[in-house]
């Protein structure tokens, strides 16, 4: 499936991809141009910012050392940075960045805190460190982190899935205080408001995905894959709190130790599917379904060999290769020995047959003497194929690696819709659910708010359908917002951006393609 194109990438820019111990990846817009970037959380050397340019095919790091740059604050070489994301916090339209720092401790307390960057003064600036956020700052041993409109103002929540020690390192949630803050003059103040939304639980935090995985009016709920105890699937409740409803649903698994993880639709229903890693023990491929009552449950469908347990990091669940059926990467970190990475094609069942789950050749992804820590995709030259980045550390100082889906006849190019999706403010919409419907079915994302291990993947709902021609887009917002869009072949091998109707609520009849913002 994969060619290594890292050297090509960074021929010209040798220096920007540092040997050293990096861990989770982040997509989003640095520089506010409208193209993304490539966050990489450094853990023993700099965090790093790496931006594409198409025209020399080249990658370069924006986060340089120089005091002068507005990028270098975000290097932050003392934090040991395992976790990365980004999400508009202030509703200004911009991303803020949150790198979720260990310090060295792996559990419990650590004695250095995360940073949250806000552009601010012509530069990024953590935010955390503001007077008014003295007592926020969270210095608990986390791993992933992702985010969440749980509001549904289009103003973001950062959920820590923090690993306990005892009682101390609950799951944290922080957010924007609207009556303490002054967005126009650049005062953000934060709080920590787990306990009020009840996700302050004390766990062996892991993996953490966000989306409307049970709530049908596009409401995000949130999945923990936990170490050492039950995973949790806290279902929102409309009203800015949740309640866990993973013993119910079938997803606790409570005997082992998630890492990876991500949802998407692997059977063309609609409904959120949930893929996982389990540290050396079974995988997960659970979809959703429901029972006599029609309350959600899940059902692992992952056959033996998908199943077939590993030293896992990453999960990344995407259509690659655009031919309507997705692809599941299964990251490995090599520190006993070889673990090389694995490549899964789902294959769409007909007639509501389950879908079948096959292992295909991965190519020079297979690394099996990476020191696998961390992953994402995103579309570097705007060509409609995912390349995959892959970051290493932990057990050894490795470099960063990039793959690109081969060119040859089998993968050739077949028909893509990229998807982005905005707030009421204009930043990315992450957590909103977009449906493509074809001649011969639908296909649902997620805008990622967070998945993968540690990472977030970029804010855009990438779908391929081979030689299906597109019908009807569909958008479903954390505030419940829905629009809904007509297509027709001149939408195919494109990029469209859907703008949020405005209003909390409101439904939007179907448009025209022609009225969106491209």
């Amino acid at each position: 499936m994969f060619s290594d194109i890292t050297q090509e990438v960074f021929r010209s820019n040798p220096d920007s991809n540092p040997v050293q111990l990096n861990y989770g990846v982040a997509v989003t817009d640095v520089d506010n141009d409208g193209q993304l970037e490539i966050v990489v959380a450094g853990y023993n050397g700099p965090n790093l910012v790496l931006k594409y340019n198409k025209e020399e095919g080249q990658l370069v790091n924006l986060a340089i050392n120089d005091p002068e740059s507005p990028y270098y604050p975000l290097r932050d070489v003392g934090g040991n940075a395992i976790g990365v994301c980004a999400c508009d916090v202030d509703g200004d339209g911009r991303e803020e960045i949150y790198f979720l720092n260990t310090n060295q401790a792996y559990s419990g307390m650590a004695t250095y805190s995360d940073k949250l960057f806000k552009f601010r003064n012509g530069r990024y600036e953590d935010i955390l460190n503001d007077d008014v956020n003295k007592n926020i700052a969270s210095y608990f041993a986390g791993r992933s982190v992702a985010c969440i409109d749980r509001n549904g103002n289009g103003k973001y929540a950062v959920y820590l899935a923090n690993y306990a020690s005892g009682n101390v390192g609950p799951h944290s949630l922080i957010e924007m205080d609207e009556n303490r803050s002054d967005v126009a003059n650049g005062v953000i103040a934060l709080r920590n408001v787990a306990n009020e939304a009840g996700i302050a639980k004390l766990t062996g935090g892991r993996g953490v995905t966000v989306g409307p995985i049970l709530s049908k009016d596009g409401r995000s709920d949130i999945f923990c894959d936990n170490e050492h105890g039950a995973n949790f699937l806290f279902k929102n409740n409309g009203n800015g709190t949740f309640t866990d409803v993973a013993a119910e649903s079938g997803v606790s698994d409570s005997y082992e130790h998630g890492r990876g993880v991500m949802l998407t639709d692997f059977d063309g229903d609609g409904k959120l599917d949930i893929v996982y890693g389990n540290w050396n023990g079974p995988h997960r491929l659970f979809l959703q379904t429901a029972d006599d009552e029609g309350r959600p449950k899940f059902r692992n469908i992952a056959t033996e060999d998908f199943a077939r347990p590993s030293p896992i990091r990453t999960v990344i669940a995407a259509d690659f290769n655009n031919d309507g059926n997705l692809e599941v990467l299964l990251n490995n970190i090599a520190y006993r020995g070889p673990a090389p990475n694995r490549l899964y094609q789902v294959l769409r069942g007909i007639n509501g047959q389950d879908p079948s789950i096959k292992e295909i050749n991965i190519g020079d992804a297979l690394e099996p003497n990476g020191r696998g820590t961390g992953g994402a995709v995103t579309d570097l030259d705007g060509d409609g194929k995912l390349e995959v980045i892959l970051s290493h550390g932990e057990s050894a100082e490795q470099p960063i690696s990039v793959y690109r889906v081969n060119s040859d006849e089998e993968n050739r190019p077949k028909g893509w819709l990229r998807v982005r999706v905005s707030t009421q403010h204009g930043a990315p919409a992450r957590g909103a659910q977009v449906t493509l419907h074809t001649n011969n079915g639908k296909y649902s994302r997620v805008i990622d708010a967070g998945s993968g291990y540690l990472c977030q993947m970029e804010p855009v709902a990438h779908f391929g359908f081979n030689t299906e021609t597109p019908t009807r887009l569909e958008v479903l917002w954390p505030d419940t917002s829905f629009k809904a869009i007509d297509l027709n072949s001149t939408n195919m091998n494109s990029e469209m951006t859907v703008t949020h109707p405005g209003t909390s609520g409101q439904t939007v009849a179907p448009i025209t393609s022609n009225s969106q913002r491209r």
